[in-house]
């Protein structure tokens, strides 16, 4: 009698456990290479957690094959704006992975180089290395052919 009682109470708090939590779908995290970040993505949010203005984008490609990246964003100009360049990883031991960026056309270096703090198939975030208030939260998305044509 013990023993069923036991085992009843034992499947009750499973059951109730099981139901009483939602299950979370946790992305895993990918290193941070190349390969994984390669493809377009839309800048969600900056300078921690802000939004972008209404009608406000930045979208940007970033291709593995040749370390070299597209941007297409109207954020600091009336117009939009298409700009390409080169990009690099490069790993510190303390700090992870960080990405940095040149403009072509003597356009100069990003504003920042970023740590990459997370990433996984669907988001990116990354983390000015010297201004810890300067968080760019990145989500994959595919360019709307209204901005492609905005450029040309």
């Amino acid at each position: 009698m013990k023993n069923w009682f036991y085992l009843t109470w034992m499947l009750m708090a499973v059951a109730l456990c099981g139901c009483s939590k939602e299950t979370e779908k946790i992305e895993p995290q990918l290193e941070v290479t190349p390969h994984n970040i390669s493809g377009t993505w839309q800048l969600e949010s900056w300078h921690n957690g802000v939004q972008l203005a209404e009608g406000a984008y930045l979208y940007m490609e970033l291709i593995r094959k040749d370390a070299c990246f597209k941007s297409y964003d109207n954020i600091e100009s009336a117009a939009p704006r298409y700009r390409t360049g080169q990009f690099n990883i490069e790993v510190d031991p303390e700090l992870g992975a960080i990405i940095r960026g040149m403009y072509d056309y003597s356009g100069g270096d990003w504003n920042h180089r970023y740590i990459v703090t997370s990433l996984t198939a669907s988001e990116m975030i990354w983390v000015a290395k010297d201004d810890s208030t300067e968080v760019s939260v990145f989500v994959r998305a595919e360019i709307p052919s209204e901005v492609l044509e905005a450029v040309k």
